[in-house]
């Protein structure tokens, strides 16, 4: 299993790959060109640049997140066609540099979506929050504004300005999309796209909704295991994969991370996981919470973790957003504080395997020689 960090550049984030390459089991980086708008090429040389980056500090860059879909092909609009082109150059130019894996996601119009970016918890901590009863409450504009005013300056993941500026028009043409369509869609770009990841040897990862039910009325895809089950069957093809995160999935508490891990694991579709811990309220409200699972979270995180390691996983894992302690200043959810902290209790559930396993072997080897 190999362990990264989402970083989002040095002009854009408040940790420093310095920083990161002081956590402990650290291999690599999470990365992505942040400032390219969505539906354009990645230029090779500003990729190479990133990679070079990265590389001086130590770390790998075999992971993007995102290369992020441009909404025409979402809607299967007749000018789709230039968007894939611009993404199969993009899936070309990042396997050029090592890439082996493009985490995405196919969500309408919004990203994740959060009530509160700043929820205070009792130990003085803050957390991403969701409370339907506001998210339904509120207008998408009013959202946005929301999530621009507590962002602490940084830009967001997802929702991008110059997209969410014509909200409105989204909406507009999003009002007699169906499931169905979205999900013809997503087939209609994998059919363009995966084969060009195959040449490439890189991995496509779609990321679940977050959350795993429908926001404003939009239609959602990838929220359960048979969503997923239909999408890893559309394409059969080891390149079209999951990005299994537990917190997106978990947050209903229908989807059963372990069962869902394994399963795919078995099929070997499982290429990138996302690691993060909630606590979900009776009335289906979640917090973001710390990585440990006896009495912070609602997930059991030494079960997914066990999951993986029975599996033998060799894919890439990086802790998923964190809470914002010890009076750190950085984007929601992405401090290093917190966010290093799960990779100790994470790697300490997988470095207790381990040894477990190789006592066992011992042990077995053991009563071989005496027998």
């Amino acid at each position: 299993m190999k362990v990264s960090f989402r970083w989002f550049g040095r002009e854009d984030d408040s940790v420093s790959l310095e920083h990161i390459r002081q956590i402990p089991g650290i291999d690599g980086v999470v990365g992505a060109l942040f400032d390219i708008p969505v539906g354009e090429v990645w230029p090779e040389n500003r990729i190479m640049e990133l990679k070079k980056e990265i590389n001086q500090n130590g770390m790998s860059l075999e992971v993007i997140e995102s290369v992020n879909i441009h909404e025409d092909i979402k809607l299967g609009l007749p000018s789709r066609e230039i968007y894939i082109e611009n993404y199969k150059q993009t899936i070309r130019n990042l396997a050029k540099a090592g890439v082996r894996v493009i985490c995405y996601n196919f969500m309408p119009i919004f990203d994740w979506t959060r009530s509160d970016l700043a929820k205070k918890l009792p130990d003085g901590s803050t957390v991403l929050a969701y409370e339907k009863e506001k998210i339904e409450s509120i207008e998408p504009m009013d959202l946005i504004e929301n999530m621009e005013n507590l962002s602490n300056g940084y830009s967001l993941p997802g929702w991008e300005p110059e997209r969410l500026k014509s909200i409105k028009y989204l909406f507009q043409l999003y009002k007699n999309v169906t499931e169905e369509d979205l999900f013809n869609h997503l087939q209609y770009f994998l059919e363009q796209v995966i084969p060009v990841a195959e040449e490439c040897d890189i991995k496509m990862a779609i990321h679940p909704d977050d959350p795993p039910w429908s926001v404003f009325g939009l239609p959602r895809i990838v929220r359960s295991k048979e969503n997923l089950e239909r999408i890893v069957k559309l394409i059969d093809s080891p390149s079209n994969g999951l990005t299994i995160c537990s917190g997106s999935l978990g947050a209903n508490p229908n989807n059963d991370i372990v069962d869902i891990l394994c399963h795919f694991l078995k099929m070997d579709r499982v290429p990138f996981v996302h690691i993060r811990n909630i606590k979900i309220a009776k009335n289906g409200d979640f917090e973001e919470t710390a990585h440990r699972s006896i009495e912070e979270g609602t997930l059991n995180l030494y079960e997914i973790v066990k999951t993986l390691h029975n599996h033998d996983f060799k894919g890439y894992f990086r802790p998923d957003h964190g809470r914002m302690i010890w009076g750190e200043k950085a984007r929601p959810g992405y401090g290093l504080y917190d966010r290093a902290l799960g990779i100790m209790y994470i790697l300490g559930i997988w470095d207790s395997l381990e040894r477990n396993k190789t006592s066992r072997k011992k042990g077995e080897e053991k009563n071989v020689a005496i027998n």
